[in-house]
């Protein structure tokens, strides 16, 4: 592991004759004692009849308590200094990744514990494995928060991130018969380490009831919401340490509970399931991430977890606002809340609700308060994407904060209409009430109405923001629109993910990169060293045998290390066109039936990613892909060139072992329609080449990386939209491509279905008569622009000069440099050093 210097005070190293205090301590044998004394006192297990659970347990308390120490200094030091301001992440989604490795990295520990564990005669890497993933967030979305929780504790900026604590998180993913099976994700079946929880903290959410009017003594009229039932919140803390740094912050996860939890009357009554029906309502609030929302029940419960995260969240902000002597009108400048997408612009609301039923402030200043407060990230350019709730069930589940949405909307509308007089349709285009088919709330409106910035994710992304979905209110609002491309942190997906890369990049720049990524400039002149090269490559080759390793215990396909590892890992979605490359796979079997004796270079082609399971498209492209495999794999003709993995179950603990192993990166989405992305990030640092559209960050990694190390193919974001103005025909392209047409008629033919002729129709049929997402018009580009990569993988040195540079100038994507950009663009927050 990467070693860093020790800022630490309590890091010191004692002799063996001596120990350093058990919680804090740093040495090998003060860690072993901490483990042993865990283990006893919080396990009850003895070294010589302890599971390997128990001991990761065990090691994970010893860790926790490091930890914690330092989230107490600086949480200390953070609440006394009244001139800090805080930012405070709301996400739904946190998909933190296991703890206990990237923990060990940032307290400058890895290889201490390690000694400790073996020591204690246990394989640390079995321990480690012992570890559930919290899988609380669907991608993107959730990975994003968590790298940024990492970073802004290792920029020193002091923060909080809210969010739901779920009891089942994303499905486990296993693989039947080629289908996506979805498995109850059981993560805290054996107890999760790293959270404390704090009931004495709680918070009561209300739900339901009515909206009443009364006059003061003063004579001033003020609503309050008498709710049907009220659902309490309980937090859990979760601390998340800093690199390099002595910040630490925490992440709070909230689980619903009943105010009342056993109603004894019911009981004694004999109504036994009554005495527990308010018990079970209120835990199903937080039992499951996002539960399939086509049903008017699933929509309910969806829009119940996200008020009462918010509201769990803007009240505890406000009472820690109010403990340390602040005023309810100057909470904006204690906190700087970040909405991470829509899901949580409710919270928009919620504030103005506190302001002005529970502290009596006049709405204007309410409403500065809390346009002083929020800023909002935009994560899709999907318009299908942006949330919209029935004014219905908000008036049924929230009612006094529908009644705040209209009245903001009625406010906002009139300065609307004072800008920009007469014209209709913009004042219906921006109503947070969408009216063109029922009535409708728009969160992301609600989200713009009420944040003092608004930002992308990326340029493209931003810029088509500007010029499309929210055209209306980059016209009222120019000064709120703002990019900050997304990052990924170097300790998780570099150092962790990839000791034998950081061992190498250590020895030859220095060991402050991970913290100062921008340094891996130092590393572009070894390109030109042989010997480093042949070093760089031997990293690689044994990441790749690693993998291969894990493929045939998880798959039983045995893959060869010396082919090229061509790899797609994300998301199972038509947008991000899984089912071209499967076009492509198929290209090449097709070279080889037609001449068995081809040249063709060597590939293992591995997918990864889950489907939404409600999105039987996106299951028919993973049952597509898997049959494929099944035909190519096992016919004699193809000899091992081509082999085709779908690695089950993709996740941050899976990805650490693939992102490593990669030659090729494939991010081959339909230009316009990628927010970002990360994974293209995490490969690049890695290794990887790239082929790619221009979409996304795609666009920035081919900047930096320069044109001449990126494969780029495809159609642009405005290429796509002018075809499709023109009348986009894929069924000509098809007509006039005998390659494609070859590929497609043998998929139709049933060649991969046992001579099913219409399991995969509907993928065909959409392709060759609709196509929304240009697979037909990228085809005969990508297969071109992968013949080139083939023919630059046959020059050793020249593919492996071009990994090495990707590596080097990769230093803008970590996620260090995006909170940068959030502070000095956006929260307007510096460093509060500890």
């Amino acid at each position: 592991m990467a070693k860093k210097t020790n800022t630490n005070n309590s890091n010191h190293k004692n002799t063996p004759e001596t120990l350093g205090d058990i919680r804090t301590g740093m040495d090998v044998p003060t860690l072993k004692q901490a483990v042993l004394e865990h283990l006893f006192y919080q396990q009850g297990r003895n070294i010589v009849n302890t599971s390997l659970n128990d001991l990761y347990m065990a090691v994970s308390y010893a860790v926790r308590d490091r930890l914690k120490a330092q989230e107490h200094k600086t949480m200390n030091a953070v609440f006394e200094n009244n001139e800090v301001r805080l930012v405070s992440y709301l996400s739904a989604e946190f998909l933190m990744g296991p703890q206990l490795g990237v923990n060990l990295i940032d307290l400058n520990i890895f290889d201490e514990m390690k000694q400790a564990v073996e020591e204690l005669g246990f394989d640390f890497n079995k321990v480690m494995a012992q570890e559930e993933e919290p899988g609380l967030g669907n991608g993107g979305l959730g990975r994003l928060a968590a790298c940024y929780s990492d970073s802004l504790a290792s920029e020193e900026i002091p923060a909080i991130g809210y969010g739901i604590r779920y009891e089942f998180g994303i499905f486990d993913q296993e693989i039947r018969d080629g289908w996506q099976v979805e498995k109850t994700d059981k993560w805290l079946r054996y107890g999760n380490p790293w959270e404390i929880g704090r009931p004495e903290l709680s918070i009561n959410v209300n739900f339901g009831g009515f909206t009443e009017s009364y006059i003061d003594s003063d004579g001033h009229t003020y609503f309050r919401w008498k709710p049907e039932y009220m659902v309490k919140g309980v937090p859990y803390d979760t601390p998340e340490m800093g690199y390099a740094v002595r910040s630490c912050n925490f992440l709070r996860l909230w689980k619903s509970e009943a105010e009342e939890s056993f109603d004894f009357s019911s009981f004694n009554m004999g109504d036994y399931y009554m005495a527990v029906d308010n018990k079970m309502k209120s835990e199903n609030i937080t039992k499951v991430l996002y539960p399939n929302d086509e049903m008017i029940q699933g929509k309910k419960l969806r829009l119940k977890q996200q008020y009462f995260f918010v509201s769990c969240s803007i009240q505890d902000m406000m009472r820690m606002h109010l403990r340390t002597g602040g005023k309810p009108e100057d909470f904006h400048k204690r906190w700087a809340i970040q909405l991470n997408d829509t899901h949580p612009s409710v919270a928009v609301a919620e504030l103005m609700r506190l302001l002005l039923d529970e502290y009596k402030i006049d709405w204007d200043v309410a409403w500065d308060t809390t346009c002083k407060t929020f800023s909002y990230t935009n994560h899709t350019l999907l318009p299908e994407a942006l949330e919209k709730w029935s004014v219905g069930l908000f008036r049924y589940l929230l009612p006094r904060i529908l009644d705040i949405i209209f009245e903001i909307n009625h406010r906002f509308l009139k300065e609307v209409d004072a800008r920009f007089p007469g014209d209709a349709g913009k004042l219906s285009r921006m109503s947070i009430i969408d009216e063109s088919g029922g009535q409708f709330v728009r969160m992301a409106n609600l989200a713009c109405v009420g944040s003092n910035a608004v930002n992308g994710v990326a340029a493209l992304h931003t810029e088509l923001l500007k010029q499309n979905v929210l055209h209306d209110w980059v016209e009222m609002f120019p000064e709120r629109f703002h990019n900050v491309t997304n990052g990924v942190t170097p300790r998780r997906f570099m150092v962790l993910s990839n000791p034998g890369l950081t061992k190498l990049l250590t020895k030859s720049i220095g060991n402050t990169w991970p913290g100062k990524l921008e340094e891996l400039t130092k590393l572009e002149p070894f390109a030109n060293d042989a010997s480093f090269r042949e070093k760089f490559r031997k990293v690689k080759q044994d990441n790749k045998k690693h993998l291969a390793t894990l493929i045939k215990e998880r798959t039983g396909i045995v893959v060869d290390p010396l082919s090229m590892f061509d790899i797609l890992v994300k998301r199972i979605h038509e947008y991000k066109r899984q089912h071209l490359k499967v076009l492509h796979i198929l290209t090449l079997y097709l070279r080889i039936k037609r001449n068995p004796a081809v040249d063709m270079v060597p590939r293992t082609f591995i997918f990864g990613g889950k489907a939404a399971p409600g999105y039987y498209t996106a299951k028919l492209i993973i049952k597509l892909i898997n049959s494929v495999g099944d035909v190519v794999n096992n016919d004699p003709d193809v000899k091992d060139r081509l082999k085709v993995v779908f690695f089950p179950d993709f996740n941050v603990t899976n990805a650490q072992h693939i992102y490593p192993a990669a030659d090729l990166s494939e991010q081959i989405s339909t230009a316009g329609k990628e927010a970002s992305g990360t994974g293209n990030m995490k490969f690049a640092m890695n290794g990887a080449l790239t082929i790619g559209t221009l979409d996304g960050a795609n666009i920035e990694i081919r900047e930096e990386a320069g044109e001449e190390n990126f494969f780029l193919f495809g159609l642009t974001a405005s290429q796509v939209q002018e075809t499709k103005r023109n009348g986009y025909n894929p069924h000509f392209i098809y007509s006039h491509n005998e390659n494609l047409r070859e590929v497609i008629d043998m998929i139709n033919a049933g060649s991969f279905s046992n001579g099913d002729k219409e399991l995969f129709k509907p993928l065909t049929d959409n392709l060759l008569w609709h196509d929304p997402y240009m697979l037909m018009a990228d085809y005969p580009l990508y297969v071109a622009c992968q013949d080139l990569v083939a023919d630059t993988w046959k020059d050793t040195q020249k593919w492996d000069r071009m990994a090495i540079t990707n590596v080097a100038r990769m230093g803008k994507f970590s996620s260090d440099r995006s909170i940068q950009d959030y502070c000095k663009k956006i929260w307007k927050v510096k460093p509060f050093r500890i």
